[in-house]
């Protein structure tokens, strides 16, 4: 039985929901011309404060509520479109509209992290879909592609630059020689940063995305706590000098292995080759490598966030969701568990290290901290030294090890720290090939 006419109810009216309502309205004809159907925005739920605001300007007042019972009871509305944010009081709208059997699109990252497996159940139960483009990758296209086009794919790892505030960040750090609280202050009058900056530069942001591709990808239920997450706030810019002259540049990452009976997710700053696409990555530009045992690489590159991009992705969504309801269409993707495959503890990944130290310059320094490496099983694979305080004699040492156990460098790390040449570890940093 074909829909002639799909009915979308707006909740939320921010920067990125009035953005989506006006593209909505504006839109209407070419929106519906793509979707097949007549596609018409019937109701907004706004909080009291969006009323009479300029962003409300030239819009029906009709079409605005700020009660919850009388956006749910409005006759033939299909799609439920969230762009609140946040778990409370989104995650009951969603479970409301679910049960009521209203298709979700959303642009909420936190929630889908947090609460996704529980939502899709849901929708599964009552046969309808939800959809989350928006929720990762702003306006770049990144869970379609992995439900759709790689879907041929087993999934081997992901690799991305998922927060544009700490790419901006980093980017000014490398280029310009500055150290991290200025050009947050910077980013923060800009707009690039929010005033309590928090999720973007701890990482947070990028490990509810992450959450969201790795759970979708590699049947498992990844949760926000199970990724190891670390920000940008303790890089200086001496780190950025010496990537530089090692060869690699520094960015934020988050990454997902796919291994037989595990996962590997995490959130780190990372020294990348300079030469990679990752590293060319700059400004508040986001980019995603997917690589797959079939297609080998794949790249995706381009706005992670913003009124517009996200507006692009989420209208994308309702458009695809109307075309399913108009034809009747009752095939969704929800996320898959394999039993028993877990995710693998952070001490038992290996990689390679960066570590800065300033030391006491004295003979035998080196070999001592060399031994405390060889004792741990690590082999050192470049060493860099130079001159801090004469007077004091004192020395910065920098030290590029080969691939080891997280378990064994962690170990080192309190050896050296223990170390009478040891004055202190400044930095430690991972390094991704």
């Amino acid at each position: 039985m074909e829909k002639k006419c799909i009915g979308v109810g707006l909740m939320g009216f921010g920067v990125i929901g009035s953005q989506v309502g006006r593209v909505l309205l504006e839109r209407e004809g070419h929106i519906s011309e793509q979707a097949g159907c007549h596609v018409k925005l019937r109701r907004i739920k706004v909080i009291e404060q969006d009323l009479g605001t300029p962003k409300t300007e030239g819009i029906d007042p009709a079409l605005f509520t700020t009660d919850e019972d009388a956006f749910f009871n409005t006759p033939d509305i299909d799609i439920i479109v969230e762009v609140i944010g946040g778990v409370k009081p989104a995650l009951s709208y969603h479970e409301r509209a679910l049960k009521a059997g209203k298709h979700i699109v959303t642009a909420n990252k936190e929630l889908i992290a947090k609460h996704g497996f529980k939502l899709m159940e849901l929708a599964k139960k009552h046969n309808v879909g939800i959809n989350y483009e928006a929720a990762v990758g702003g306006g770049i296209p990144l869970i379609a592609p992995l439900q759709k086009d790689l879907v041929a794919n087993n999934i081997e790892g992901i690799y991305a630059i998922i927060n544009g505030t700490t790419n901006y960040i980093l980017t000014r750090m490398s280029l310009e020689d500055i150290d991290f609280a200025p050009v947050l202050s910077e980013a923060q009058k800009l707009g690039y940063a929010e005033a309590n900056p928090r999720n973007d530069i701890e990482g947070i942001d990028a490990a509810y995305k992450l959450a969201i591709m790795a759970s979708l990808t590699m049947e498992t239920r990844v949760r926000p706590e199970d990724i190891y997450c670390e920000g940008i706030s303790k890089l200086e810019s001496r780190d950025f000098g010496y990537a530089s002259e090692l060869g690699y540049a520094i960015k934020l990452l988050a990454i997902a292995r796919n291994n037989s009976d595990s996962v590997e997710v995490h959130v780190y700053p990372a020294f990348v080759p300079d030469d990679s696409f990752l590293a060319k990555v700059d400004g508040v530009y986001n980019a995603v490598l997917i690589e797959g045992d079939l297609v080998d690489k794949v790249t995706f590159w381009g706005e992670g966030a913003g009124a517009k991009p996200t507006s692009s992705a989420v209208v994308a969504n309702i458009i695809q969701a109307a075309r399913k309801i108009a034809c009747g269409d009752t095939s969704h993707s929800y996320w898959k568990v394999k039993p028993g495959k877990k995710i693998k503890p952070m001490s038992e990944i290996t990689t390679r290290y960066y570590i800065r130290l300033n030391i006491n310059d004295m003979p035998g320094a080196l070999a001592a901290i060399a031994g405390v490496f060889g004792d741990c099983g690590i082999s050192i694979s470049a060493a860099l030294q130079k001159e801090d305080n004469i007077e004091e004699k004192s020395a910065e040492i920098v030290i590029m090890t080969h691939p080891a156990k997280e378990e064994a460098m962690q170990a080192a790390l309190k050896e050296l720290n223990n170390l009478e040449v040891v004055k202190k570890i400044n930095n430690f940093i991972r390094v991704e090939e």
